[in-house]
């Protein structure tokens, strides 16, 4: 991936970052697992780094938490730059990265948006690969550092007329397990989040309502809490709710037995 160019420094936050305490930067934080991963951490005593493009949003959250907003469009490709650039500038450094920005849409591919495709892949996969890429260097010469991802089950088995954000998810999927490898024993951790449903403002805004049957969503705060688990352990692949991991390890194992499956309950 060819390195994106460096663009207009970003308009400085208000308050300076204090040292001493780890700095989590965390996009998506205007609503949804974002926000409620960004309460979390702030209880448990990190620094956070809000981004989003709700600036409303994030000054209130940045009041909550006594974090700093900084605000970024990540479905443009100098997005990542900026809020990189940004993040150093504010804190001197990132000890965790929580890439939790994602967009939707369903329906049949070929009534896919052009402009809603390109979004998708921009925020949904492109965004963590350059954030990972301009953030990973202070992490392994530091020798410590997250760098939490997540995915989604409809990256692990595919969803009916969710191909592309399905597709994006998948990739996502595939740099965590590769990153995994690269990254082993330099003290920089690669966590992937696996949420089935969740109960977020994510369906609205992709246009269409939540309306299969099972799995039911679950909320936005059990999410967070597991990616603040698995920040501080060392599992590296959470699904969310746990039993989602059954039909995963089915799809991967017997594909066909699960597409039958699938097609029968939904």
């Amino acid at each position: 991936m060819a390195e994106e160019p460096r663009s207009e420094p970003h308009p400085r936050s208000r308050r300076s970052a204090p040292n001493g305490r780890p700095v989590a930067l965390i996009t998506g934080a205007s609503s949804g697992i974002g926000l409620a991963t960004a309460l979390r951490l702030a209880e448990s005593g990190w620094q956070t780094l809000l981004s989003g493009t709700d600036r409303a949003r994030l000054d209130e959250l940045a009041d909550r938490t006594g974090g700093l907003a900084l605000p970024e469009d990540l479905s443009k490709p100098d997005g990542p730059r900026r809020l990189a650039d940004a993040a150093l500038a504010e804190a001197g450094r990132v000890d965790a990265l929580v890439a939790s920005a994602g967009l939707g849409w369903r329906g049949p591919f070929t009534d896919t948006p052009s402009d809603t495709l390109d979004r998708m892949i921009e925020v949904n996969f492109a965004a963590p690969l350059r954030l990972v890429r301009l953030l990973l260097p202070g992490m392994l010469e530091r020798r410590h550092g997250r760098i939490v991802l997540l995915g989604s089950m409809a990256g692990q088995v595919g969803v009916r007329d969710e191909s592309g954000y399905s597709a994006t998810k998948g990739g996502l999927t595939m740099f965590a397990e590769s990153l995994w490898y690269e990254l082993r024993g330099t003290g920089v951790g690669v966590r992937l989040v696996l949420p089935g449903a969740v109960d977020t403002p994510f369906f609205d805004r992709r246009g269409t309502p939540y309306q299969r049957d099972r799995p039911r969503p679950v909320t936005a705060e059990r999410v967070a809490d597991t990616v603040v688990a698995t920040i501080t352990t060392e599992r590296d692949r959470l699904y969310v709710p746990q039993w989602l991991g059954f039909p995963a390890r089915v799809h991967g194992v017997a594909p066909g037995v699960f597409r039958r499956m699938a097609s029968r309950f939904g």
